[in-house]
């Protein structure tokens, strides 16, 4: 055997083994987590800030029943970070497949829990911000407009994540190996 037959040899093998590197089969299990991560703890932050603001809302019913649909505000914009979620989780199912790089799949993977985890504190804020603010207002009324863009405060900071989720979802799609089966 001649001593290029034995290099093109050699490199063929060290190419499928960075190959097989780049491209395992649990690269899409990464991803799958992401998608899952993104939908269940925006859920969780969404029932949270639900739960939490809508005690003050019936609460302050009994005082205040003409401002009942007013106050219902917090339970609505702790319902929107679930959609957060929820868009996350189709973008980065739609681009899940069998094979995948290993880059892609941890780039999901962080994408999910940055927009998850966004969510659900962003769902403690809006619980706790929507329980007092509730209350307070129901009390004095001129308190509204400050609770109001107390929560829009507390709605960006899912919004936050969700920007840097869909940034790594972007980049998870540039320059990667093409994964064959």
């Amino acid at each position: 055997m001649s001593q290029q037959a034995i290099l093109s040899e050699m490199e063929a093998v060290l190419a499928d083994a960075v190959y097989q590197a780049r491209c395992p089969v649990y690269a899409s299990f990464f991803g799958a987590m992401g998608c899952a991560a993104a939908i269940v703890f925006t859920v969780l932050g969404a029932s949270y800030g639900t739960a939490k603001s809508a005690g003050a809302i019936f609460s302050s019913g009994i005082i205040r029943p003409d401002r009942l649909m007013q106050n219902t505000l917090c339970a609505i914009m702790a319902q929107i970070l679930s959609i957060y979620g929820l868009v996350a989780s189709v973008i980065i199912s739609g681009d899940l497949v069998e094979k995948m790089p290993l880059h892609q799949g941890f780039l999901q993977l962080g994408a999910g829990i940055s927009v998850g985890l966004s969510g659900l504190a962003a769902g403690f804020a809006i619980g706790i911000v929507g329980d007092a603010g509730v209350r307070a207002s129901s009390q004095q009324p001129r308190l509204y407009i400050g609770m109001v863009l107390i929560l829009i405060f507390a709605e960006v900071l899912g919004l936050y994540g969700v920007i840097v989720g869909i940034l790594m979802l972007t980049k998870s799609k540039e320059n990667i190996t093409v994964c064959l089966y």
